[in-house]
């Protein structure tokens, strides 16, 4: 078989449509991997603790972001599923945009293709370097989401294009993580709704919240999402979310942190503060 043959041939063994719910890998719910903006974003992003190290460099086409990521959720989702049907898997996926569109809520128009190819552009060129080990390994050096990244079109007899496949290769690091951790977690059908801070504290509450409520200093929060503002800035679009109640499964409540001045005064640092999360009662089914 020629290799035009060939590539047709693969073209029709596609891994979609997705079946199941949306899945992602729970480091990449818990920690700041992606830029939280719907534009451009080109400084480098950096995220550090005692136990966890993220350095993020950009390309010219900038940082791989938040909405971008939704092509690693679907990529992980159907891994899961072929991995839960006791299905070999590799790091190759091939898939349709129809399918990733319909399970995301993006129009198939001809500006969703655009940015489907620009989403892949940044995820196969930012770098990312961690210490967070995948599959009990680490990785002293740089990579990248996807390390191949391909639109495969055919011709009408106009000679219009039509796209017919995405090809991708998923990282070593994300394809041990899913392979071999098996650290997943189904993520709420609304998520794609919502705003770009938003799908950060839902993720960080997902990922925290597995065995109950949990308080976190209000400025870790901050870093935890990736949020790039002041700290002020933060309260006040936190406080926002949480009067109106928009994280799927999550409430979120501010606890103010009083801060003492002296023996005889105390006052309340508007910065300070601590911030619970609370998992929603499920309701029983009828």
């Amino acid at each position: 078989m020629s290799e035009a043959g060939a590539i047709q041939g693969d073209l029709f063994a596609l891994d979609s449509p997705l079946l199941t719910e949306v899945r992602g890998e729970q480091s990449l719910m818990a920690f700041p991997f992606f830029a939280l903006s719907k534009g451009k974003w080109t400084k480098p992003l950096a995220y550090k603790t005692d136990t966890v190290s993220i350095e993020i460099v950009a390309t010219a086409k900038g940082v791989a972001t938040i909405y971008d990521k939704e092509v690693l959720l679907y990529i992980a989702s159907l891994m899961v599923a072929k991995l839960d049907a006791g299905v070999g898997v590799s790091q190759d996926f091939y898939f349709t945009a129809h399918d990733l569109f319909r399970v995301t809520g993006v129009n198939g128009s001809a500006r969703s293709y655009a940015r489907l190819s620009d989403a892949l552009e940044r995820l196969q060129g930012t770098q990312i370097k961690t210490d967070i080990e995948a599959g009990g390994e680490g990785q002293a050096g740089f990579f990248s989401w996807l390390s191949e990244a391909q639109l495969h079109y055919s011709k009408t007899k106009a000679g219009d294009k039509r796209l017919k496949a995405v090809k991708v290769r998923l990282c070593d690091w994300l394809y041990r993580a899913i392979l071999r951790d098996r650290r997943v977690l189904d993520y709420a059908p609304t998520y794609f709704q919502l705003g770009p801070i938003e799908r950060r504290l839902y993720e960080v509450a997902r990922s925290a919240c597995v065995h109950g409520a949990v308080e976190v200093d209000l400025d870790e929060l901050r870093l935890q999402i990736g949020y790039q503002s002041a700290l002020k800035h933060f309260r006040y679009e936190l406080k926002r979310i949480a009067d109106e109640d928009t994280i799927p499964g999550f409430t979120f409540d501010l606890i103010d942190v009083a801060a003492a001045t002296d023996k005889t005064r105390v006052r309340r640092n508007a910065g300070a503060g601590r911030v619970r999360i609370t998992p929603r009662p499920l309701l029983a089914s009828t």
